[in-house]
């Protein structure tokens, strides 16, 4: 069997002595979207943090293809494939979208491959080359940052909060190049918070709940219907 791209074994992290991930169990395959929801504080960050080497884990092994790299840091994480889009997009909001897009060229492709890729994927950035990146609109700046990180050739994408404070529409244009991404067979594991915004496209769901995953399954109407207990501990 072929093992997953990305996967945590009975993960513990924490800050400052207290624990956020209780022995956290996720995989991610290639070609798939794993959602990860949960409420404000769940851990769904401090799990993306530390599938990126960007954060210690106290104990349990982090696997990459079958790899055991706990303790890898974000560095190697990046070498070997792995591309985390944090909350808040991570551009640079001084330079233009051209400049930004020039910043990746260390991956050794050229400019005009960094382009092509961006544009190609995201035809308003063309448009907006010239632009100033922090007067764009949210959802410009955020196809920004996600032709940003593709330039890596990442095999497993990590994103946090991709909808956050975006327009609906602006949202499903987004996940429908997320879901193409995963389609070309990079494992994706996306954090959110507000369900509706990734269920309709995702392959796999996982709640997150005080640090623990309290549901892992198909993103079906019986997650959908169960969601508001999984978050509050209540039906209504």
């Amino acid at each position: 069997m072929i093992p997953p791209l990305l996967e945590l074994c009975d993960v513990h992290a924490g800050y400052d002595g207290i624990t956020a991930l209780h022995g956290v169990n996720l995989s991610v395959c290639a070609g798939q979207v794993l959602a990860l929801l949960g409420p404000n504080g769940a851990g769904k960050t401090t799990t993306q943090k530390v599938s990126a080497g960007v954060h210690a884990v106290e104990s349990g092994r982090v696997f990459y293809s079958g790899r055991d790299v706990t303790g890898v840091s974000s560095r190697d994480a990046a070498r070997a494939g792995v591309c985390l889009i944090p909350e808040g997009r991570g551009i640079f909001p001084n330079l233009t979208v051209r400049e930004n897009l020039w910043m990746m060229t260390f991956t050794a492709k050229s400019r005009d491959q960094i382009e092509e890729l961006a544009f190609s994927r995201f035809p308003i950035l063309e448009k907006r080359a010239g632009q100033t990146a922090g007067t764009m609109s949210g959802g410009e700046q955020q196809m920004l940052a996600l032709t940003r990180g593709l330039a890596t050739d990442p095999s497993v994408l990590l994103l946090d909060e991709l909808s956050m404070g975006l327009a609906p529409l602006v949202v499903s244009e987004l996940y429908e190049q997320v879901a193409q991404i995963a389609r070309e067979g990079v494992a994706v594991l996306v954090v959110e918070q507000f369900a509706s915004a990734v269920l309709d496209m995702a392959d796999h769901a996982a709640v997150l709940v005080r640090g623990r995953v309290e549901y892992e399954g198909p993103p079906d109407q019986s997650l959908r219907n169960e969601l508001a207990n999984l978050y509050l501990g209540s039906t209504t």
